[in-house]
Protein backbone atom coordinates (compact mmCIF):
# COMPACT_ATOMS: atom_id res chain seq x y z
CA UNK A 1 0.00 0.00 0.00
CA UNK A 2 1.02 3.55 -0.70
CA UNK A 3 1.87 6.07 1.59
CA UNK A 4 -0.13 9.19 0.77
CA UNK A 5 2.63 11.73 -0.54
CA UNK A 6 3.36 14.80 1.63
CA UNK A 7 1.11 18.18 1.23
CA UNK A 8 3.63 20.65 -0.75
CA UNK A 9 5.26 23.05 1.05
CA UNK A 10 3.13 26.63 -0.09
CA UNK A 11 5.54 28.59 -2.30
CA UNK A 12 6.69 31.52 -0.75
CA UNK A 13 4.87 35.10 -1.88
CA UNK A 14 7.32 36.99 -4.57
CA UNK A 15 8.54 39.97 -3.52
CA UNK A 16 6.98 43.48 -5.34
CA UNK A 17 9.04 44.46 -8.02
CA UNK A 18 11.18 47.43 -7.07
CA UNK A 19 9.50 50.73 -9.55
CA UNK A 20 10.97 51.93 -11.92
CA UNK A 21 13.20 54.94 -11.85
CA UNK A 22 11.64 57.83 -13.70
CA UNK A 23 13.82 58.82 -16.74
CA UNK A 24 15.92 61.74 -16.71
CA UNK A 25 14.78 64.22 -19.17
CA UNK A 26 16.81 64.95 -22.27
CA UNK A 27 18.68 68.35 -22.01
CA UNK A 28 16.70 70.53 -24.35
CA UNK A 29 19.05 70.65 -27.66
CA UNK A 30 19.70 74.35 -28.86
CA UNK A 31 18.46 75.11 -32.39
CA UNK A 32 21.58 75.75 -34.28
CA UNK A 33 22.16 79.84 -35.06
CA UNK A 34 21.93 81.05 -38.37
CA UNK A 35 24.95 82.32 -39.70
CA UNK A 36 24.96 86.29 -39.15
CA UNK A 37 25.16 88.31 -42.38
CA UNK A 38 27.89 91.61 -41.70
CA UNK A 39 25.91 93.95 -39.90
CA UNK A 40 23.67 91.51 -38.70
CA UNK A 41 23.01 91.74 -35.22
CA UNK A 42 22.22 88.45 -32.84
CA UNK A 43 18.84 87.83 -32.11
CA UNK A 44 18.92 88.43 -28.58
CA UNK A 45 21.20 91.69 -29.60
CA UNK A 46 18.31 92.74 -31.80
CA UNK A 47 15.80 92.21 -28.79
CA UNK A 48 17.61 95.03 -26.97
CA UNK A 49 16.20 97.57 -29.70
CA UNK A 50 15.95 101.56 -28.63
CA UNK A 51 18.00 101.08 -25.69
CA UNK A 52 20.86 99.66 -27.75
CA UNK A 53 20.68 102.30 -30.18
CA UNK A 54 20.67 105.19 -27.09
CA UNK A 55 23.94 103.40 -26.16
CA UNK A 56 25.85 103.53 -29.06
CA UNK A 57 24.80 107.43 -29.31
CA UNK A 58 25.64 108.35 -26.37
CA UNK A 59 28.86 106.64 -26.35
CA UNK A 60 29.46 108.29 -29.86
CA UNK A 61 28.89 111.22 -28.46
CA UNK A 62 31.05 110.54 -25.96
CA UNK A 63 33.95 109.19 -28.13
CA UNK A 64 33.58 111.55 -30.63
CA UNK A 65 34.45 114.60 -27.61
CA UNK A 66 37.07 113.08 -26.43
CA UNK A 67 39.36 112.04 -29.22
CA UNK A 68 37.77 113.85 -32.17
CA UNK A 69 36.60 112.36 -36.07
CA UNK A 70 40.04 111.82 -37.17
CA UNK A 71 41.09 109.13 -33.91
CA UNK A 72 37.64 107.98 -33.69
CA UNK A 73 36.72 104.15 -34.86
CA UNK A 74 33.56 102.55 -34.91
CA UNK A 75 35.26 99.84 -32.96
CA UNK A 76 36.43 102.16 -30.66
CA UNK A 77 33.05 103.89 -29.85
CA UNK A 78 31.49 99.82 -29.67
CA UNK A 79 33.58 98.72 -27.08
CA UNK A 80 32.32 102.16 -24.83
CA UNK A 81 29.15 100.90 -25.77
CA UNK A 82 29.50 97.49 -24.67
CA UNK A 83 28.09 96.02 -27.97
CA UNK A 84 29.61 94.37 -30.70
CA UNK A 85 31.03 96.51 -33.72
CA UNK A 86 28.69 94.89 -36.67
CA UNK A 87 25.16 95.99 -34.49
CA UNK A 88 26.64 99.57 -34.74
CA UNK A 89 27.24 99.44 -38.48
CA UNK A 90 23.61 97.33 -38.15
CA UNK A 91 22.16 100.35 -36.40
CA UNK A 92 23.65 103.74 -37.85
CA UNK A 93 25.44 102.45 -41.48
CA UNK A 94 29.18 104.20 -41.47
CA UNK A 95 31.04 106.52 -39.31
CA UNK A 96 29.75 109.46 -40.82
CA UNK A 97 25.95 108.68 -39.77
CA UNK A 98 27.10 107.73 -36.38
CA UNK A 99 28.65 111.22 -36.02
CA UNK A 100 25.66 112.61 -37.32
CA UNK A 101 23.83 110.91 -34.68
CA UNK A 102 25.92 111.99 -32.11
CA UNK A 103 25.64 114.83 -33.01
CA UNK A 104 21.66 115.11 -33.12
CA UNK A 105 21.61 114.05 -29.67
CA UNK A 106 22.85 116.68 -28.20
CA UNK A 107 21.45 119.12 -30.21
CA UNK A 108 17.57 117.31 -30.44
CA UNK A 109 16.29 119.61 -33.75
CA UNK A 110 13.11 117.56 -33.28
CA UNK A 111 11.97 119.12 -29.56
CA UNK A 112 14.00 122.69 -30.56
CA UNK A 113 12.29 123.72 -33.66
CA UNK A 114 8.57 123.31 -32.36
CA UNK A 115 9.94 125.25 -29.32
CA UNK A 116 11.77 128.56 -31.26
CA UNK A 117 8.51 128.40 -33.62
CA UNK A 118 5.59 127.79 -30.77
CA UNK A 119 4.78 131.69 -30.10
CA UNK A 120 5.12 132.63 -33.13
CA UNK A 121 7.18 135.42 -35.19
CA UNK A 122 7.20 138.07 -32.08
CA UNK A 123 10.73 137.29 -30.07
CA UNK A 124 12.23 134.50 -32.26
CA UNK A 125 15.53 135.96 -32.43
CA UNK A 126 15.61 136.17 -28.51
CA UNK A 127 14.41 132.36 -28.16
CA UNK A 128 16.70 131.41 -30.89
CA UNK A 129 19.83 133.23 -29.41
CA UNK A 130 18.79 131.67 -26.19
CA UNK A 131 18.51 128.04 -27.45
CA UNK A 132 22.17 127.80 -29.24
CA UNK A 133 23.84 129.46 -26.32
CA UNK A 134 22.49 126.79 -23.55
CA UNK A 135 23.76 124.22 -26.11
CA UNK A 136 27.36 125.61 -25.48
CA UNK A 137 26.99 126.95 -21.83
CA UNK A 138 25.86 123.44 -20.65
CA UNK A 139 28.94 121.34 -19.86
CA UNK A 140 27.55 118.14 -20.97
CA UNK A 141 26.50 119.70 -24.63
CA UNK A 142 29.56 121.49 -25.19
CA UNK A 143 32.08 119.46 -25.35
CA UNK A 144 30.92 117.19 -27.91
CA UNK A 145 29.66 120.74 -30.59
CA UNK A 146 33.71 121.83 -29.71
CA UNK A 147 34.25 118.46 -31.45
CA UNK A 148 31.79 119.24 -34.16
CA UNK A 149 33.08 122.52 -34.88
CA UNK A 150 37.05 121.98 -34.59
CA UNK A 151 36.64 118.89 -36.74
CA UNK A 152 34.36 120.49 -39.35
CA UNK A 153 37.75 122.87 -39.66
CA UNK A 154 39.48 119.67 -41.38
CA UNK A 155 36.87 117.33 -42.96
CA UNK A 156 34.14 117.94 -45.01
CA UNK A 157 32.16 114.84 -43.07
CA UNK A 158 31.81 117.06 -40.19
CA UNK A 159 31.57 120.15 -42.08
CA UNK A 160 28.34 118.57 -43.67
CA UNK A 161 27.06 117.15 -40.33
CA UNK A 162 27.28 120.79 -38.85
CA UNK A 163 25.23 122.00 -41.85
CA UNK A 164 22.73 119.49 -42.28
CA UNK A 165 21.86 119.81 -38.38
CA UNK A 166 22.40 123.61 -37.68
CA UNK A 167 21.26 124.60 -41.39
CA UNK A 168 18.74 122.64 -42.29
CA UNK A 169 17.39 120.87 -39.67
CA UNK A 170 17.25 124.14 -37.27
CA UNK A 171 17.00 127.22 -39.47
CA UNK A 172 15.88 126.73 -42.66
CA UNK A 173 12.52 125.26 -41.26
CA UNK A 174 12.55 127.83 -38.88
CA UNK A 175 12.64 130.50 -41.74
CA UNK A 176 10.51 128.48 -43.61
CA UNK A 177 8.05 128.30 -41.43
CA UNK A 178 7.96 132.11 -40.94
CA UNK A 179 6.61 132.80 -44.80
CA UNK A 180 9.70 135.22 -45.97
CA UNK A 181 11.53 136.02 -48.72
CA UNK A 182 14.98 133.89 -49.68
CA UNK A 183 14.25 131.74 -46.34
CA UNK A 184 17.59 129.67 -47.11
CA UNK A 185 20.04 133.09 -47.34
CA UNK A 186 18.29 134.40 -44.14
CA UNK A 187 19.38 131.00 -42.52
CA UNK A 188 22.68 131.27 -44.04
CA UNK A 189 23.02 134.49 -42.25
CA UNK A 190 21.97 133.69 -38.91
CA UNK A 191 24.03 130.76 -38.88
CA UNK A 192 27.15 132.41 -39.50
CA UNK A 193 26.65 134.90 -36.88
CA UNK A 194 25.51 132.55 -34.49
CA UNK A 195 28.89 129.93 -35.39
CA UNK A 196 31.21 132.96 -35.27
CA UNK A 197 30.24 133.59 -31.52
CA UNK A 198 30.88 130.33 -30.65
CA UNK A 199 34.20 129.86 -32.67
CA UNK A 200 35.45 133.57 -30.72
CA UNK A 201 33.81 132.65 -27.24
CA UNK A 202 33.75 128.50 -26.57
CA UNK A 203 37.15 127.59 -29.31
CA UNK A 204 39.43 130.48 -29.67
CA UNK A 205 38.04 132.09 -26.37
CA UNK A 206 38.67 135.86 -27.24
CA UNK A 207 38.07 138.36 -24.69
CA UNK A 208 35.48 139.83 -23.55
CA UNK A 209 33.36 137.77 -25.56
CA UNK A 210 34.93 134.43 -23.77
CA UNK A 211 33.56 136.00 -20.45
CA UNK A 212 30.56 137.39 -21.07
CA UNK A 213 27.07 136.95 -19.61
CA UNK A 214 25.58 135.04 -21.46
CA UNK A 215 21.88 137.45 -20.95
CA UNK A 216 24.60 140.17 -22.19
CA UNK A 217 24.91 138.60 -25.62
CA UNK A 218 21.41 137.49 -25.90
CA UNK A 219 20.39 140.94 -25.28
CA UNK A 220 22.63 142.46 -28.09
CA UNK A 221 22.34 139.25 -30.77
CA UNK A 222 18.28 138.83 -30.88
CA UNK A 223 17.41 142.09 -32.20
CA UNK A 224 19.69 140.69 -35.45
CA UNK A 225 18.67 137.54 -35.73
CA UNK A 226 15.01 138.91 -35.28
CA UNK A 227 15.52 140.72 -39.12
CA UNK A 228 17.37 137.84 -40.55
CA UNK A 229 14.70 135.85 -40.29
CA UNK A 230 11.41 138.21 -40.22
CA UNK A 231 12.12 141.64 -41.67
CA UNK A 232 11.02 141.53 -45.47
Amino acid sequence: MTEPAEPAEPAEPAEPAEPAEPAEPAEPVEPPRRKRGPGRPRQDEAEDGPGTQERIRLAAREVFAERGYDKTSVRGIAKVAGVDPALVHHYFGSKDDLFAAAVEVTMEPALVVPAILGEGPEGIGERLARYFLSVWENPVTRVPMLAVIRSALTHEAAAKVLRGLILRRVLERVAADLDVPDPTFRAELAASHMIGIAMLRYVVQVEPLASADPEDIVALVAPTLQRYLTEA
